[in-house]
């Protein structure tokens, strides 16, 4: 356990299980993932497709550290001034399942269905943009989100961060959550592939390093936490139809057995019948 988890829980508080994001439940960045999309929405240039999928193969196989966030963070933000809020939230609906199911981690997944099984909240925690995470929260079912917010202003986005969900201000966040829940941050869990989360980490009980970057690495293994190797991407839907019969065959062999009962009942009706009114044995034969 964490040395720093020092909030106390409240009477009957209950654990909860936090993830962060990008290459810990998706294989990219998220936001990074609607470049294309943008660009054919009108929102961005070519150039910037070609630097967001720049941005997108350094992320994914570097990562990002404290440097290059930041500087991710001021070009995403002057990029996206004076966009329409609304036409945002549109292309990430059309797109989101197109786009981002198919990069969700299957061990991840499982991990928020067992969270889930065994009575836990479960909270995105997310550097990227409100209207992505939401989203995506919502497709993969967690209960809330914590993600960056940008100011609006007459549907527009003004340039500025109302909140940034990142470092620190994913811990902080975490424990407003678990004052305003009732969360016992002692007995939570938390999952993060990035050294620039380990504040968020250090506020639980149970962290854990999820395909770490060198930095998470070394500090996981210093302290014992688990590390774990998330590495099979597949969509939920692939997911969905290997762990549960369609529609169409739970439907069929609901009606295949509801005639069965029916000619079983049938025929029992009639040989009854046949018993009363012919004199006949119950086999068919003369009594």
């Amino acid at each position: 356990m964490s040395s720093t988890v020092t909030q106390s829980a409240p009477f009957g508080a209950k654990p909860a299980a936090f993830f962060d994001l990008d290459k810990t439940v998706i294989a990219k960045s998220s936001v990074l993932a609607f470049g294309r999309p943008f660009y054919q929405g009108g929102l961005i240039n070519r150039r910037a497709v070609l630097k967001s999928s720049y941005a997108q193969f350094v992320f994914h196989v570097s990562g990002a550290d404290e440097d290059q966030m930041s500087r991710m963070r001021d070009y995403l933000t002057a990029m996206c001034t004076g966009w329409d809020v609304a036409q945002v939230r549109e292309i990430v609906a059309e797109t989101l399942h197109e786009l981002i199911d198919p990069l969700i981690y299957d061990e991840a997944a499982s991990l928020i269905e067992e969270h889930h099984a065994a009575g836990l909240d479960v909270v995105l925690v997310s550097s990227s943009g409100e209207e992505v995470v939401t989203a995506i929260g919502e497709m993969l079912g967690v209960d809330r989100v914590v993600a960056t917010r940008m100011v609006e202003q007459d549907g527009r986005y003004t340039g500025e961060i109302d909140f940034y969900a990142y470092g620190p201000h994913k811990a902080t966040a975490v424990r407003e959550l678990a004052l305003a829940h009732g969360y016992d941050l002692a007995a939570s869990y938390a999952y993060s592939d990035s050294s620039t989360d380990l504040p968020m980490l250090e506020a639980v009980g149970h962290p854990h390093a999820v395909n770490p970057d060198k930095a998470l690495r070394r500090v996981a293994t210093q302290r014992g936490w688990p590390i774990l190797a998330f590495a099979r991407p597949v969509s939920l839907r692939s997911r969905f139809s290997l762990r549960r019969p369609s529609v169409p065959l739970v439907a069929g062999a609901a009606v295949g057995m509801g005639a069965a009962i029916a000619g079983i009942a049938w025929y029992a009706r009639l040989r009854r019948a046949r018993t009363r009114l012919g004199g006949l044995s119950p086999a068919g034969r003369p009594a």
